[in-house]
Protein backbone atom coordinates (compact mmCIF):
# COMPACT_ATOMS: atom_id res chain seq x y z
CA UNK A 1 0.00 0.00 0.00
CA UNK A 2 1.20 3.44 -0.68
CA UNK A 3 -1.09 5.74 1.88
CA UNK A 4 -0.63 5.59 5.78
CA UNK A 5 -2.95 7.94 8.26
CA UNK A 6 -0.81 10.16 9.80
CA UNK A 7 -3.45 12.45 11.58
CA UNK A 8 -5.83 9.88 13.71
CA UNK A 9 -7.85 10.96 16.87
CA UNK A 10 -8.92 8.07 18.88
CA UNK A 11 -11.54 7.54 21.84
CA UNK A 12 -8.66 9.38 24.00
CA UNK A 13 -8.71 12.53 22.13
CA UNK A 14 -11.64 12.97 25.05
CA UNK A 15 -15.10 13.91 23.97
CA UNK A 16 -13.70 14.94 20.63
CA UNK A 17 -13.03 11.11 18.62
CA UNK A 18 -15.44 8.17 18.72
CA UNK A 19 -12.97 6.37 16.92
CA UNK A 20 -12.15 3.22 19.51
CA UNK A 21 -8.74 1.68 19.23
CA UNK A 22 -9.50 -1.87 18.27
CA UNK A 23 -12.46 -0.67 15.97
CA UNK A 24 -9.62 1.68 14.16
CA UNK A 25 -6.57 -1.30 14.05
CA UNK A 26 -9.24 -3.71 12.14
CA UNK A 27 -10.63 -1.49 9.56
CA UNK A 28 -7.01 -0.47 8.77
CA UNK A 29 -6.56 -3.62 8.09
CA UNK A 30 -9.37 -4.58 6.24
CA UNK A 31 -8.56 -1.99 4.15
CA UNK A 32 -4.98 -4.08 3.16
CA UNK A 33 -2.47 -1.27 5.11
CA UNK A 34 0.28 -2.06 6.92
CA UNK A 35 0.90 0.88 9.29
CA UNK A 36 -1.36 3.27 10.57
CA UNK A 37 -0.81 6.50 13.40
CA UNK A 38 -1.81 7.44 16.65
CA UNK A 39 -2.22 11.43 17.12
CA UNK A 40 -4.72 11.90 19.61
CA UNK A 41 -5.48 15.66 21.06
CA UNK A 42 -2.37 16.83 23.42
CA UNK A 43 -2.13 13.45 25.25
CA UNK A 44 -0.90 10.03 24.76
CA UNK A 45 -3.21 8.25 26.84
CA UNK A 46 -4.16 5.67 23.89
CA UNK A 47 -0.56 4.78 23.00
CA UNK A 48 0.42 1.95 24.46
CA UNK A 49 -3.30 0.53 24.01
CA UNK A 50 -2.56 1.50 20.17
CA UNK A 51 1.03 -0.23 19.86
CA UNK A 52 -0.40 -3.42 21.51
CA UNK A 53 -3.82 -3.64 19.18
CA UNK A 54 -1.63 -2.78 16.09
CA UNK A 55 1.09 -5.24 16.59
CA UNK A 56 -1.17 -8.00 17.07
CA UNK A 57 -2.71 -7.54 13.73
CA UNK A 58 0.53 -7.24 11.58
CA UNK A 59 0.26 -3.18 11.40
CA UNK A 60 3.12 -0.85 12.12
CA UNK A 61 2.36 1.49 15.13
CA UNK A 62 3.07 5.38 14.16
CA UNK A 63 3.28 6.78 17.71
CA UNK A 64 2.39 10.72 17.51
CA UNK A 65 0.40 13.09 19.13
CA UNK A 66 -1.36 16.55 18.16
CA UNK A 67 0.20 19.00 20.25
CA UNK A 68 -1.57 22.41 20.61
CA UNK A 69 1.46 25.16 19.94
CA UNK A 70 1.20 28.27 22.12
CA UNK A 71 0.19 31.75 21.04
CA UNK A 72 3.82 33.20 22.47
CA UNK A 73 5.48 30.86 24.97
CA UNK A 74 4.09 28.15 26.94
CA UNK A 75 4.40 30.14 30.28
CA UNK A 76 2.65 33.00 29.06
CA UNK A 77 -1.17 32.72 29.95
CA UNK A 78 -2.92 36.02 29.41
CA UNK A 79 -6.37 35.25 28.36
CA UNK A 80 -6.43 38.21 25.58
CA UNK A 81 -3.29 36.95 23.83
CA UNK A 82 -2.80 33.49 24.64
CA UNK A 83 -6.08 32.17 24.34
CA UNK A 84 -5.24 31.38 21.18
CA UNK A 85 -3.27 27.94 20.28
CA UNK A 86 -2.06 26.32 16.93
CA UNK A 87 -2.09 22.59 15.98
CA UNK A 88 0.69 20.28 15.52
CA UNK A 89 1.69 17.10 14.40
CA UNK A 90 4.38 15.08 16.23
CA UNK A 91 5.73 11.60 14.52
CA UNK A 92 7.91 9.50 16.37
CA UNK A 93 10.96 8.23 13.79
CA UNK A 94 12.47 6.10 16.61
CA UNK A 95 12.97 5.52 20.49
CA UNK A 96 14.73 8.69 20.95
CA UNK A 97 12.00 10.15 19.14
CA UNK A 98 9.49 8.20 21.27
CA UNK A 99 11.08 9.97 24.21
CA UNK A 100 11.22 13.21 23.04
CA UNK A 101 7.73 13.50 22.44
CA UNK A 102 6.52 11.97 25.66
CA UNK A 103 8.99 14.59 27.46
CA UNK A 104 7.14 17.23 25.13
CA UNK A 105 3.68 16.46 26.01
CA UNK A 106 4.57 15.89 30.08
CA UNK A 107 5.94 19.48 30.04
CA UNK A 108 2.97 20.68 27.97
CA UNK A 109 1.23 19.68 31.16
CA UNK A 110 3.43 20.54 34.18
CA UNK A 111 4.54 23.96 32.60
CA UNK A 112 2.15 25.16 29.29
CA UNK A 113 -1.41 24.19 30.99
CA UNK A 114 -3.63 26.86 30.03
CA UNK A 115 -6.96 25.81 28.81
CA UNK A 116 -5.25 22.93 27.32
CA UNK A 117 -1.84 21.42 27.33
CA UNK A 118 0.22 23.61 25.15
CA UNK A 119 3.90 23.74 24.15
CA UNK A 120 6.00 26.14 22.51
CA UNK A 121 9.13 26.75 19.83
CA UNK A 122 11.70 26.03 22.35
CA UNK A 123 10.37 22.93 23.58
CA UNK A 124 10.55 21.76 20.25
CA UNK A 125 14.18 22.80 19.43
CA UNK A 126 15.32 21.38 22.87
CA UNK A 127 13.37 18.00 22.35
CA UNK A 128 12.94 17.48 18.38
CA UNK A 129 15.58 14.67 17.90
CA UNK A 130 13.85 11.71 16.46
CA UNK A 131 10.71 13.27 15.74
CA UNK A 132 8.86 13.99 12.29
CA UNK A 133 6.17 16.97 12.19
CA UNK A 134 3.37 17.94 10.06
CA UNK A 135 2.17 21.27 9.73
CA UNK A 136 -1.27 20.20 10.73
CA UNK A 137 -4.79 20.87 10.23
CA UNK A 138 -7.02 24.12 9.74
CA UNK A 139 -5.74 24.77 12.97
CA UNK A 140 -2.18 24.80 12.40
CA UNK A 141 0.02 28.05 12.37
CA UNK A 142 0.74 27.68 8.84
CA UNK A 143 -3.08 27.76 7.91
CA UNK A 144 -4.27 30.20 10.51
CA UNK A 145 -2.04 32.45 9.07
CA UNK A 146 -2.64 32.03 5.37
CA UNK A 147 -6.47 32.05 5.74
CA UNK A 148 -6.02 35.63 7.76
CA UNK A 149 -4.06 36.57 4.05
CA UNK A 150 -0.65 36.75 6.21
CA UNK A 151 1.24 34.61 3.85
CA UNK A 152 4.63 36.38 4.29
CA UNK A 153 4.45 35.30 8.11
CA UNK A 154 3.44 31.73 7.39
CA UNK A 155 6.42 31.68 5.04
CA UNK A 156 8.76 32.43 8.34
CA UNK A 157 7.37 30.34 10.51
CA UNK A 158 7.51 27.07 8.15
CA UNK A 159 11.16 28.49 7.96
CA UNK A 160 11.25 28.22 11.79
CA UNK A 161 10.13 24.71 11.87
CA UNK A 162 12.68 23.76 9.23
CA UNK A 163 15.79 25.60 11.20
CA UNK A 164 14.10 23.00 14.35
CA UNK A 165 13.14 19.48 12.41
CA UNK A 166 15.21 20.00 9.19
CA UNK A 167 13.74 19.38 5.57
CA UNK A 168 13.76 16.22 6.08
CA UNK A 169 11.36 15.72 9.04
CA UNK A 170 8.94 18.89 8.34
CA UNK A 171 6.22 18.33 5.68
CA UNK A 172 3.49 20.27 5.15
CA UNK A 173 0.17 18.46 5.83
CA UNK A 174 -3.00 19.11 3.34
CA UNK A 175 -6.36 18.24 4.05
CA UNK A 176 -9.74 17.79 1.76
CA UNK A 177 -12.96 17.33 3.92
CA UNK A 178 -15.05 19.39 1.17
CA UNK A 179 -14.78 22.74 3.31
CA UNK A 180 -14.71 25.64 1.12
CA UNK A 181 -11.40 27.21 3.18
CA UNK A 182 -9.69 24.02 2.70
CA UNK A 183 -9.61 24.46 -1.04
CA UNK A 184 -8.38 27.83 -0.81
CA UNK A 185 -5.95 26.71 1.81
CA UNK A 186 -4.53 24.04 0.26
CA UNK A 187 -3.35 26.56 -2.72
CA UNK A 188 -1.73 28.50 -0.45
CA UNK A 189 0.27 25.59 1.38
CA UNK A 190 1.30 24.00 -1.78
CA UNK A 191 2.52 27.06 -3.10
CA UNK A 192 4.48 27.61 0.23
CA UNK A 193 6.05 24.27 -0.08
CA UNK A 194 7.14 25.18 -3.49
CA UNK A 195 8.66 28.47 -2.46
CA UNK A 196 10.65 26.71 0.00
CA UNK A 197 10.96 23.44 -1.25
CA UNK A 198 9.55 21.38 1.59
CA UNK A 199 7.70 17.91 0.89
CA UNK A 200 3.70 17.64 1.20
CA UNK A 201 1.72 14.91 2.89
CA UNK A 202 -1.93 14.15 2.63
CA UNK A 203 -3.67 13.92 5.25
CA UNK A 204 -7.49 13.01 6.54
CA UNK A 205 -8.50 14.36 9.85
CA UNK A 206 -9.85 11.19 11.56
CA UNK A 207 -12.04 11.30 14.26
CA UNK A 208 -14.78 7.54 13.71
CA UNK A 209 -14.27 4.46 12.14
CA UNK A 210 -16.90 5.06 9.12
CA UNK A 211 -18.38 7.83 7.61
CA UNK A 212 -21.68 6.84 9.29
CA UNK A 213 -20.49 6.87 12.65
CA UNK A 214 -20.61 11.13 12.16
CA UNK A 215 -23.17 11.35 14.28
CA UNK A 216 -21.30 9.52 17.24
CA UNK A 217 -18.98 12.28 16.71
CA UNK A 218 -22.19 14.64 17.02
CA UNK A 219 -23.15 13.33 19.96
CA UNK A 220 -20.22 13.41 21.79
CA UNK A 221 -19.42 16.94 20.85
CA UNK A 222 -22.77 17.67 22.13
CA UNK A 223 -21.81 16.49 25.62
CA UNK A 224 -18.19 18.47 25.23
CA UNK A 225 -20.07 21.89 25.49
CA UNK A 226 -22.98 21.18 27.18
CA UNK A 227 -25.53 21.03 24.53
CA UNK A 228 -28.12 19.37 22.76
CA UNK A 229 -27.93 17.76 19.31
CA UNK A 230 -31.18 20.18 18.27
CA UNK A 231 -29.44 23.49 19.19
CA UNK A 232 -28.97 25.11 16.12
CA UNK A 233 -26.56 27.42 17.53
CA UNK A 234 -23.94 25.12 18.84
CA UNK A 235 -20.68 24.00 17.66
CA UNK A 236 -20.72 21.65 15.33
CA UNK A 237 -18.66 19.76 12.36
CA UNK A 238 -19.31 20.61 9.05
CA UNK A 239 -17.89 17.78 7.19
CA UNK A 240 -18.60 14.24 7.29
CA UNK A 241 -15.55 13.31 5.86
CA UNK A 242 -13.73 12.27 8.91
CA UNK A 243 -13.13 8.44 9.18
CA UNK A 244 -10.60 5.96 7.93
CA UNK A 245 -10.75 6.68 4.42
CA UNK A 246 -9.10 3.80 1.80
CA UNK A 247 -6.31 4.33 -0.28
CA UNK A 248 -8.33 4.49 -3.20
CA UNK A 249 -10.59 7.34 -1.98
CA UNK A 250 -7.31 9.75 -0.69
CA UNK A 251 -5.78 9.01 -3.99
CA UNK A 252 -8.74 10.27 -5.75
CA UNK A 253 -9.24 13.43 -3.44
CA UNK A 254 -5.42 14.28 -3.81
CA UNK A 255 -4.79 13.29 -7.58
CA UNK A 256 -2.90 16.52 -8.59
CA UNK A 257 -0.08 15.38 -5.87
CA UNK A 258 0.31 11.88 -5.83
CA UNK A 259 3.82 12.51 -4.18
CA UNK A 260 1.53 13.32 -1.54
CA UNK A 261 0.23 10.01 -1.11
CA UNK A 262 3.41 8.74 -1.64
CA UNK A 263 5.31 10.66 1.02
CA UNK A 264 3.04 9.18 3.69
CA UNK A 265 4.17 6.11 3.13
CA UNK A 266 7.81 6.77 2.89
CA UNK A 267 6.96 8.73 6.60
CA UNK A 268 5.66 5.60 7.92
CA UNK A 269 8.66 3.04 6.63
CA UNK A 270 10.79 5.61 8.52
CA UNK A 271 8.58 5.37 12.03
CA UNK A 272 9.59 2.51 14.15
CA UNK A 273 9.37 2.12 18.14
CA UNK A 274 10.13 -0.95 19.64
CA UNK A 275 8.78 -1.18 22.98
CA UNK A 276 9.79 -3.34 25.61
CA UNK A 277 7.40 -4.74 28.46
CA UNK A 278 7.61 -7.03 31.62
CA UNK A 279 11.12 -4.94 32.11
CA UNK A 280 10.90 -2.06 34.51
CA UNK A 281 11.87 1.31 32.95
CA UNK A 282 13.34 3.78 35.43
CA UNK A 283 13.78 7.66 34.00
CA UNK A 284 17.41 9.15 34.10
CA UNK A 285 17.81 10.43 37.38
CA UNK A 286 20.90 12.47 38.63
CA UNK A 287 21.39 11.30 42.64
CA UNK A 288 24.02 11.82 45.18
CA UNK A 289 27.36 10.49 45.13
CA UNK A 290 27.24 6.86 46.45
CA UNK A 291 23.40 6.26 45.83
CA UNK A 292 21.98 4.47 42.35
CA UNK A 293 18.73 5.74 40.62
CA UNK A 294 16.88 2.85 41.93
CA UNK A 295 17.70 3.26 45.59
Amino acid sequence: MAFTHLHVHTEYSLLDGSNKIKEYVARVKELGMNSAAITDHGVMYGVIDFYRAARAEGINPILGCEVYVAARTRFDKTYELDSERYHLILLAENNTGYKNLMKIVSMGFIEGFYYKPRIDMELLREYSEGIIALSGCMFGVLSRKILAGNYGAAIETAKEFVDIFGRDRFFVEVQDHGLYDQKKLNVGLIKLAGELGLDIVCTNDIHYVKKEDAEYQDVLMCVQMGKTVDDDKRMKMSASELYVKSEDEMSELFSYIPKAIQNTAEIADRCNVEIEFGKLHLPEFDVPEGYTAYE
